[in-house]
C-alpha cells in the first residue's frame, strides 16, 4: 500500500518516462538509446525478411542472425544490470 502511494505521488511524468527505466536499473537516456538500438535493427530484421519472401536467395539468413544478436544484447544487458531480478525475458 505504501508502494502505491509513493509511485501515485511521483505522478505521470515519473510514470510515463522513469519508473520502468528505473526499475531496470537504468537512467532514461541509458533506456533510450538501447530502445532505439534494438528498434533499428529489429527493422532492418524486417526489411530483409520482406526482400527474402519476395527473392529467397537474397538475405536468407540476415533476418535469424539479426533476431539472435538482438536476443543475446538484450540478455547482456539484464545480466549487467543492478537489478536483473526485474528485467523479463523482453524487456530492452
Amino acid at each position: 500500500m505504501a508502494t502505491n502511494q509513493i509511485e501515485s505521488t511521483r505522478g505521470p511524468v515519473d510514470r510515463l518516462f522513469l519508473a520502468h527505466p528505473r526499475s531496470l536499473g537504468m537512467s532514461w537516456a541509458k533506456h533510450a538509446a538501447g530502445a532505439v538500438k534494438i528498434g533499428s535493427e529489429l527493422i532492418v530484421a524486417g526489411v530483409a525478411a520482406f526482400v527474402h519472401a519476395a527473392i529467397p536467395g537474397l538475405f536468407t539468413d540476415t533476418a535469424g542472425k539479426v533476431v539472435t544478436r538482438t536476443y543475446d544484447y538484450i540478455q547482456k544487458r539484464k545480466a549487467d544490470s543492478p537489478t536483473p531480478e526485474n528485467w523479463s525475458d523482453y524487456d530492452i
